[in-house]
């Protein structure tokens, strides 16, 4: 079990971030990590310790994808997400939803931010994901968010055993055409301002 902790107290974070999982996405040729996903039992108490860091401002999110197929079975799922860049890193921290156990597995029995996956952007997410699935790793929850005109598809891998973690493929649409959305849109577009919930947490 990976903690927060643990790549935070690293003499770079993005280098100890980008270096997760290396040898397994150089063998699958897979792109490199923008991405670190966290589980923790609140996020709001989460963000405002982090941001007493230094580390945010978070945006916290209240909702529901509208895609969310796990194992194959679908779950009506509703959470909360806080959402910030450090150091070129989106650094986003998970609540375990209602509908599914699929974050709370995840929860350090004391409460620690957890590592729970790490996020690859991709222009195709069922394509990547198909390398993956012929190598023996599956997928844990394929999803979708929509808000507007923009569509973010995700999928989790089954790569914990061979990894070490989880790998989520993401991928941003807008008009049915793919883009990367660049460190800072998450406090900045105004797409997030029109999903639940949306509001920045004061320290």
């Amino acid at each position: 079990m990976l903690l927060l902790q643990d790549v935070l107290g690293a003499l770079s974070f993005s280098k100890s971030v980008v270096n997760l999982a290396a040898d397994f996405r150089l063998k699958h040729g897979l792109p490199g990590i923008r991405q670190l996903g966290v589980v923790v039992p609140d996020v709001e108490s989460a963000a405002r310790t982090l941001q007493a860091r230094g580390i945010g401002p978070f945006t916290i999110l209240n909702g529901s994808p509208i895609m969310w197929l796990e194992k194959g079975e679908n779950h009506n799922v509703s959470g909360k997400v806080g959402l910030a860049y450090h150091e070129d890193i989106e650094l986003e921290l998970l609540q375990p939803t209602e509908g599914s156990d699929f974050y709370r597995q995840s929860l350090h029995p004391l409460g620690r931010p957890t590592v729970h996956h790490v996020g690859l952007f991709v222009q195709d997410v069922d394509r990547s994901a198909e390398s993956l699935i012929a190598a023996g790793a599956p997928v844990l929850v394929r999803g979708q968010l929509k808000t507007g005109p923009v569509l973010v598809e995700f999928a989790y891998m089954d790569t914990l055993e061979e990894a070490g973690l989880i790998l989520e493929f993401i991928s941003w649409r807008i008009r049915g055409r793919a883009f990367v959305p660049p460190p800072g849109v998450v406090r900045g577009a105004g797409w997030l301002e029109r999903l639940l919930g949306k509001r920045n947490i004061e320290e």
